[in-house]
Parts: structure tokens; C-alpha cells; sequence
């Protein structure tokens, strides 16, 4: 949501005398007339990129619309592929070029690999000791090498087929019995459902559903959290305005969603410790392997149970939304291209032929899948890229400061016509034998960002996105509700932290016959 009317609603809606009005207000015009001392005193002698005029105190607060993506896009597309905007005393670089991406990423990368540093995330993940938040030195380069080498390996990914297949097998039963009646159902939810499903058996060992009585299952909770990283806090962007955030709320929501996630998996690794190593070591999920390596003594960081759980965390809050809301974007616009449903449909059901169930190997034949996965990362990007300077430095001809977030708009650069024929249509034929892949080897197509902060998940998220669309089309043919037009599906978005699809996709199961 657009910050500002953030700010604007939370302001109508508080409830304070008049008296407390003045305060706050005389308060902002003494932080207004300090921090443009500040930026006078501060940057004189910097060469920096171009800038859109700002206010005093907000910065360019106001021109960040309700869709971040979009907003941002259309501020390079008036100052150029690289623009430093202030949101309030925090510096942020927006990059929408390919190239200068890829001068973060590789030319500058130790000055470019930190993260930015929001309280949310402080709290949540335990001072930032996961790895997506987690400051760059040798505490983060071996967590990395954890979960690279033994959480998210091709081995480890492998291992977690059954997973997989029950999962995919139990919601195709429940799409089977909704044909029976007609009756729509909400693919949203059902991708929702299996990637928390999915990454809940395989980093705890089962489906935490909450305690008996609580509707509170762990995936509602990593929800929760993943609002509160895209939340408004004043704190981060006015750190003398911090107390702010007691009174609109959110202080307490972070409290207590901290304390809910902690219980959770406080338990679950206890459990974890009493049943001890488990005999079948290809069924050992995420916090037996975290536990083992903790317990071998040969690591060479002291690995605590609080960092434990900001891995575990990390593995939620970057395995679930990310993956469900590509599989979402997916089958939208195979309902929206019905000859491209219709080609992916033949080459799924021709591979997999009259067997009982869809196997896993079989995907390596399904080509046309894997482009048409391709392109809806492409063409629906479900983050940017972020970083962060620790440090001054040079880029393109500017002096960027320290501390500035680094913003790489990835929906933007894979949407370039300058990179892309026809950049804005959905076409999987683009990546017919094309070399160009999203493990960031191409900086025109990042949806996993690139470098060494680039997502270490990205195996397990597009063998999972491949194989429960494999399903979904080998066992049944899609209809919109109520003989709906096509060309008038809702495409929308809304911005979460995610890119998500704002319009839930509703669509009618057929059993398809052979």
C-alpha cells in the first residue's frame, strides 16, 4: 500500500486531543528544518544520480503508488535506468537496466551484498541471523553454505519427491471430487495450500495445523509475517518517529506474531531433539539437518537455537508466496491462451502416456512446460531485488552513499522491449531452445536475483511449480465459472511484498477423459 495514505488513514483514524495534534505537528516542522540541514551539509560534494524533487521530512514518499513495481517503473522511465529517490531519511537507488544490475551484482559485489536492515525483520529473524536479512561476513557466507550444500541441494531436493508426490496426489483427489459437483473451486487457495504443505512436511516434518481448539496454522503465521516485512514502520524510515509505531499498532503486532512463531518452533525442535537422528537419512527434513550439524562440532560458527529458527523461518517466508503465486500467474494465462493450454496439455499428457500417476522424471521431457514456467517468471516477476551499500562507491558515474537501498526492478528489466520482442505478451515459444535460464547467469532475466545473493531455494521452488502444474493439466481440463470470456479474466495485481494476482483465480475442474 502506497505510504502515504498510510499515513493519511492512520492519521484520520487516531484518536488523540488536539493538544497531542500540535505537538506532532510542531514536532515534524522541527525534523522537517533538521533534515534539510542534513542533506545540505551532507551530499554537497556527491555526485549523485538524478533525483525527482522531493518533500521536506517524506522525501519522494508521495510518488511511490499503490503498485511499487509500476511506480518506480514510471520514475525511470522520466530520470533513466538509474534514480536515487529519499524515502524519508533513507536513501533508496532504483535500477531498471540489465547492465548496471549486473555492475551491482559482480563488479561491486562486496560493497552490494548487504541487505537492508528493517526492525521487522531484527525481530522476527532473530537479529537478521537467517539468510536473506542477514548482514554480509563470515556468520552469513557459512549459512549460505548450509543451506546451498545441505538444505536446498539438487540432493536434498530430490530427496523430498515424496513429499511432493502425496501432497500433489491429495490435491488432485480433492479436484476430482469438486468435478463431480460442477462447481468452481479457488486455485489461489489450493496453491496456497500445497506450497505451505509442501514446505511445511519438508523443513518440520509435518503439517502444523496450531494447537487443538487454534485455527492458527504455521502457514497462516509465516502470512502474517510476510505482512509485517511489507508493513509500514516508522522506525525504519524516520528513526526518531520510532515511537510511532506503539501507537499505530504495530509494535504489538510484531510482538505478538514473535512470540506465536517462536512457540511454534521452539516446540517442534524440541520434539525434534527428544526423538533424536532419524535412522533413513533421505527422510530427514529441514530441522533434522540443521540439528545433526549443529550437534557434529564441525562447523565453524556456533549455530543456536535462535539461529535455527530465523533458517526456518527464512525457508517459509521465501518457499511459499514466492512459489504459489507463479503457479497462480501460470494457470491464469494458460486459461487466458487457450492453444497454449491446449500445446502444454498434449505434451503432458503424451510424456506421462496412460500411467496412474504423474512421475517426477517425467518432467525432464516436458520442454514446452518448462517454458511456459519460463515465461510467467518472466513476464510476472514475484519480487524485485534488493541490496544494500555498506559503503561509498561509483557506479555508472555517480556516487552512490552508504547505507543507501540498493531496489533492482526486476519486473521492469524483464518486461524491457529493448531486451524483449514483444515484451509485454505471454509467448513460452521465446525460450524454445534458448540458452537463457533464471539462475542468474542472464541479467535480463533475474526472477531469483543474481550473484551471491541470489535465492538458494530457487531448485526446490521450480521442481515443486513444475510438477503440480504437470497435474493439474494431465488430469484435467480448466473452464472459467459461469462461461465467463477469456479476454475479460482480471489480471490485476497487488503489491505484498509479492506480486501477486489481485483477483483470486476461480476456475471449474473437468476430469479429463482419455
Amino acid at each position: 500500500m502506497d505510504p502515504m495514505i498510510l499515513l493519511h488513514k492512520w492519521w484520520q483514524e487516531l484518536h488523540i486531543s488536539s493538544v497531542l495534534n500540535l505537538l506532532l505537528f510542531s514536532l515534524l516542522l522541527l525534523l522537517s528544518l533538521l533534515y534539510l540541514l542534513k542533506l545540505t551539509r551532507g551530499t554537497g560534494k556527491l555526485n549523485l544520480p538524478p533525483s525527482p524533487p522531493k518533500l521536506p521530512i517524506f522525501g519522494n514518499l508521495h510518488q511511490l503508488g499503490r503498485l511499487l513495481h509500476r511506480s518506480l517503473h514510471a520514475v525511470s522511465e522520466k530520470y533513466g535506468p538509474i534514480v536515487l529517490l529519499h524515502l524519508g531519511n533513507t536513501p533508496l537507488l532504483v535500477v531498471s537496466s540489465s547492465e548496471i544490475a549486473r555492475e551491482i551484482t559482480n563488479s561491486h559485489d562486496t560493497i552490494f551484498l548487504c541487505r537492508p536492515q528493517i526492525r521487522a525483520a531484527n525481530i522476527l529473524f532473530h537479529g537478521c541471523s537467517d539468510i536473506a536479512f542477514c548482514p554480509y561476513g563470515e556468520y552469513w557466507r557459512q549459512v549460505k553454505k548450509i543451506c546451498v550444500m545441505e538444505i536446498l541441494s539438487q540432493k536434498r531436493v530430490k530427496e523430498f519427491q515424496f513429499v511432493r508426490e502425496e501432497e500433489a496426489a491429495e490435491m488432485v483427489e480433492k479436484i476430482r471430487r469438486s468435478s463431480l459437483n460442477g462447481t468452481a473451486i479457488d486455485v489461489s487457495e489450493m496453491f496456497a495450500t500445497i506450497s505451505n504443505n509442501i514446505i511445511c512436511r519438508s523443513s518440520l516434518g509435518l503439517k502444523y495445523e496450531g494447537e487443538e481448539g487454534s485455527s492458527m496454522s504455521f502457514g497462516q503465521l509465516s502470512k502474517k509475517v510476510m505482512q509485517l516485512l511489507g508493513a509500514f514502520c516508522f522506525e525504519d524510515l524516520f528513526p526518531h518517529l520510532g515511537w510511532m509505531d506503539v501507537l499505530t499498532g504495530f509494535s504489538a503486532k510484531l510482538r505478538t506474531t514473535s512470540k506465536a512463531v517462536n512457540a511454534v518452533l521452539d516446540q517442534i525442535i524440541d520434539e525434534h531433539i527428544k526423538r533424536g537422528d532419524s535412522d533413513q537419512s533421505d527422510k530427514k527434513d529441514f530441522v533434522d539437518i540443521l540439528l545433526s550439524l549443529q550437534r557434529s562440532g564441525m562447523l565453524d560458527i556456533n549455530l543456536t537455537k535462535e539461529n535455527i529458527k530465523a533458517l526456518l523461518l527464512d525457508m517459509f517466508v521465501g518457499g511459499t508466496d514466492t512459489t504459489s503465486t507463479t503457479m497462480e500467474w501460470a494457470m491464469a494465462e494458460l486459461v487466458k491462451n487457450p492453444s497454449i493450454m491446449k500445446k502444454a496439455q498434449e505434451e503432458v499428457r503424451r510424456v506421462v502416456g496412460e500411467k496412474s500417476k504423474v512421475d517426477e522424471a517425467d518432467i525432464d521431457q516436458m520442454d514446452y512446460l518448462k517454458c511456459i514456467v519460463k515465461e510467467t517468471l518472466r513476464l510476472h516477476a514475484p519480487v524485485m531485488v534488493t541490496r544494500g551499500s555498506s559503503a561509498i562507491a561509483k557506479l555508472v558515474g555517480y556516487d552512490i552513499p552508504p547505507k543507501t537501498i540498493i531496489l533492482i526492478n526486476a519486473w521492469a528489466i524483464q518486461r524491457d522491449p529493448k531486451l524483449w520482442d514483444r515484451a509485454d505478451e505471454f509467448l513460452p515459444e521465446r525460450f524454445v531452445n534458448n540458452p537463457i535460464d533464471f539462475k542468474g547467469h542472464h541479467d535480463q532475466f533475474i526472477p531469483f536475483g543474481m550473484g551471491r545473493r541470489g535465492c538458494p531455494g530457487t531448485s526446490f521452488a521450480i521442481t515443486e511449480a513444475e510438477y503440480v502444474l504437470a497435474n493439474l493439466l494431465y488430469w484435467f481440463d480448466w473452464e472459467l465459472p459461469d462461461g465467463a470470456n477469456r479476454e475479460d479474466l482480471d489480471m490485476s495485481e497487488v503489491y505484498r511484498v509479492v506480486i501477486c494476482k489481485k483477483v483470486p483465480l476461480l476456475l471449474i475442474p473437468l476430469l479429463h477423459s482419455p
